[in-house]
């Protein structure tokens, strides 16, 4: 059976949801399509659910630096009632969306898509034509490459464990490594990090990760660099992972081995190729304005167009930008200056802006304000000696180029420079700024 839009959009995430109603709202005709539960990654199996077992890790961190000052008993988290607690935050999404669409008179369809020919796509039996199509299908783990690949589970199994095992393995060192570690070694298991590079988490300063990674020593989280993991094997009791690290051989067993290797954008299931879609190196051909350079009526946004950050705030904004092209004509080109980014360790580390080694690349001429403020009141009231910051400040502008922080509050605190970096304000602006004190925000004026 063949049905006809105006677009039809393979994914319901973020980008999805927020594109849809938009053009839904100027009177088109639309369609989404998913295999899974409809509410996408951040929702279901990302950001949003890791976040409440941060919060449960966090709560237990916090109470154990203060265990000598004032605050008495054990703490300690309850696996599966925090995961119940996740829950409920989770389980009620896919429903709300379904919701949500036909409310709006959006048609849904469940099942894998894939392209016909390069205006239509097929979803169970079903030829969707239209005249736009927008892929915003998420990402998925990379392939790894190595035997027993088969035995690591995802992201999504972890924040959905019945129990926590006790040996836990990470292979890769990013964000889910560092996130995922730091949530099971307060949960109680034994962690072990393997990473190729040679440090964790490339995306942040490396002076601040420096400091960061002295908390990973205080949990007991074991942090192997240079390590490549060469196979995972299954023996009676759990797994054995094998690695190398120069020239010795690196074992270690688990009863659990976590891909923390990186994410790609889904679209081996999509037949692109049929779809006249152009691919290049694992990622869409898209010109500036996130349509694809083959077939004019096709765009992506999010993860699928991999052109901005990997960030849930990116792929609202591509949405925004490829709903505006479709309504107005390509007039909208995607804005990522001053986007932040965050990893949800404990304490949180964060990033905005240029580093010191891009602003040294690129010429500029920029002062700098950098300090492990362990003695700082921010750091001290809460028990928390990892807290420190990098700021560099243009030298004829005064504006904020680039800001990182680690510590309590650095995942808020990050967002006031991305507004300033964003809307050009100048390091004097922040300072005759007033904010509450004693807050996090209140150190800014110290940080310049």
């Amino acid at each position: 059976m063949t049905r006809r839009y105006d677009l039809v959009i393979v994914g319901t995430g973020t980008a999805a949801m927020t594109a849809a109603m938009r053009v839904r709202a100027a009177g088109w005709a639309v369609a989404v399509i998913d295999f899974r539960p409809f509410g996408g990654t951040c929702a279901l199996r990302g950001c949003d659910p890791k976040k409440i077992l941060v919060g449960g890790a966090a709560a237990v961190d916090h109470a154990h630096r203060m265990h000598d000052k004032g605050v008495a008993g054990q703490v300690r988290i309850d696996w599966p009632e925090l995961i119940a607690f996740k829950r409920t935050f989770t389980d009620p999404i896919p429903q709300k969306h379904e919701h949500s669409y036909a409310e709006k008179g959006i048609d849904t369809f469940h099942g894998r898509a894939r392209f016909t020919d390069p205006h239509t796509v097929e979803v169970l039996g079903d030829a969707l034509e239209a005249k736009h199509v927008l892929i915003a299908a998420g990402a998925e783990p990379v392939k790894v490459g190595i035997p027993g690949e088969e035995h690591l589970i995802t992201n999504e199994e972890f924040l959905a464990l019945p129990a926590l095992p006790r040996r836990i393995v990470l292979v890769g060192g990013g964000y889910i490594a560092a996130e995922f570690s730091h949530i099971a070694a307060r949960g109680g298991a034994q962690v072990t990090i393997l990473q190729r590079g040679a440090r964790m988490l490339d995306h942040f300063d490396a002076d601040l990760v420096g400091w960061l990674m002295e908390k990973f020593r205080t949990m007991n989280i074991e942090v192997r660099t240079r390590t490549k993991v060469e196979a995972v094997e299954k023996i009676s009791n759990g797994f054995r992972v094998h690695a190398s690290s120069g020239r010795a051989s690196v074992t270690v067993e688990a009863d659990l081995v976590i891909h923390a290797a990186g994410r790609a954008p889904a679209l081996d299931e999509l037949n692109l190729e049929a779809g006249n879609v152009a691919v290049e190196k694992g990622r869409l051909k898209l010109n500036e304005y996130l349509q694809s350079v083959s077939n004019p009526a096709v765009y992506a946004a999010g993860d699928s167009a991999q052109v901005g950050p990997p960030l849930t705030p990116v792929s609202s904004h591509d949405a925004k930008v490829v709903a505006a092209n479709l309504l107005q004509g390509n007039h909208r080109k995607p804005d990522y200056t001053g986007v932040p980014s965050v990893a949800f360790t404990i304490p949180p580390i964060a990033t905005v802006g240029l580093s010191e080694d891009q602003a040294r690349r690129q010429g500029l001429k920029f002062r700098m304000q950098s300090e492990k403020a362990s003695d700082w009141f921010t750091a001290r009231q809460a028990a928390e000696p990892t807290y420190g910051f990098k700021v560099l400040v243009a030298e004829a502008s005064d504006q904020i180029l680039g800001a990182h922080l680690v510590g309590p509050h650095a995942d808020e605190l990050i967002n006031l420079f991305a507004l300033a970096i964003r809307h050009k304000l100048t390091a004097e602006d922040l300072k005759r700024t007033i904010f509450a004190y004693p807050t996090g925000a209140s150190d800014i004026g110290y940080m310049l």
